[in-house]
């Protein structure tokens, strides 16, 4: 039987020190990401047993099932470069899977996979600049406790079905807290960001793929991906710039066959 999110225990898992406000949770909304920008207060997390409309990165749909995943969004301050701050949520999400049992890859920006289900994606992430503002929304939808035909996607997987521990309170804890840890890496510079940079990029199974990067105009190019640049971008090799925008695909050996992309 599928149960809510424990408020009280999610509250008291967040440290008050960190700035934290009472988190809201809700049984049902159209976005949480939506609803936070409506609430307008920096660090107060805005979960949903059901999420209807929930956007990935592209536009792409992420919905929920009832008490079957985490949706959580959350304002914070805006970090320099702008494109870490999807990196690092993703490294969060990663770390939040990992303590429920189940190894999880990121594919550049911050796709999550889970080797143990053929490298399908686990969660959808959105952040979205809060206009006239220094604040960002944060949000992410993790499936957690999903069966197959439950999924929004056949690329999809949740953390049960690769095998882990179904515990949505503390996967929502810990994913918020290592989001705020690295966050404030970040925004102190110097080697705290540095440190979150390496991580991201042992990370990141993109990195020495042959990859088919969808640009925004339509163009399909490929490329080999040589690392990830300190803005955060992709460096591809013949390229002098990093690539801050475009869907990346990766290119798998022949006689292989995997769910990712």
């Amino acid at each position: 039987m599928r149960t809510s999110v424990d408020v009280r225990r999610l509250t008291q898992a967040l440290p008050g020190q960190d700035g934290w406000q009472p988190p809201v949770v809700l049984a049902e909304v159209g976005s949480t990401n939506v609803e936070a920008r409506r609430l307008g207060v920096p660090w107060q997390p805005v979960l949903a047993e059901q999420q209807t409309a929930g956007r990935g990165r592209l536009g792409r749909r992420w919905g929920e099932v009832p008490r079957a995943g985490v949706a959580v969004s959350v304002l914070v301050p805006r970090v320099q470069p702008d494109g870490w701050l999807p990196l690092v949520t993703g490294l969060a999400v990663r770390e939040a899977v990992a303590a429920a049992g189940v190894q999880a890859d990121l594919k550049w920006p911050n796709d999550v996979l889970l080797p143990a289900d053929e490298d399908r994606k686990t969660c959808g992430i959105l952040c979205e600049l809060v206009p006239g503002t220094d604040l960002v929304v944060v949000g992410a939808g993790v499936n957690v406790d999903h069966d197959r035909d439950e999924l929004p996607v056949p690329g999809a997987t949740s953390v049960r079905l690769a095998g882990g521990t179904v515990d949505r309170t503390g996967l929502a804890a810990r994913l918020l807290i290592g989001l705020r840890r690295r966050h404030a890496a970040v925004r102190a510079g110097g080697t705290q960001a540095a440190a979150v940079r390496e991580e991201y990029r042992s990370a990141c199974v993109t990195i020495g793929r042959e990859v088919d990067v969808h640009l925004p105009d339509g163009s399909v190019q490929r490329h080999h991906v040589d690392g990830v640049a300190d803005d955060g971008g992709l460096r591809l090799r013949g390229r002098f710039d990093s690539l801050s925008a475009g869907d990346v695909h990766h290119i798998r050996p022949p006689g292989t066959d995997a769910a990712s992309g």
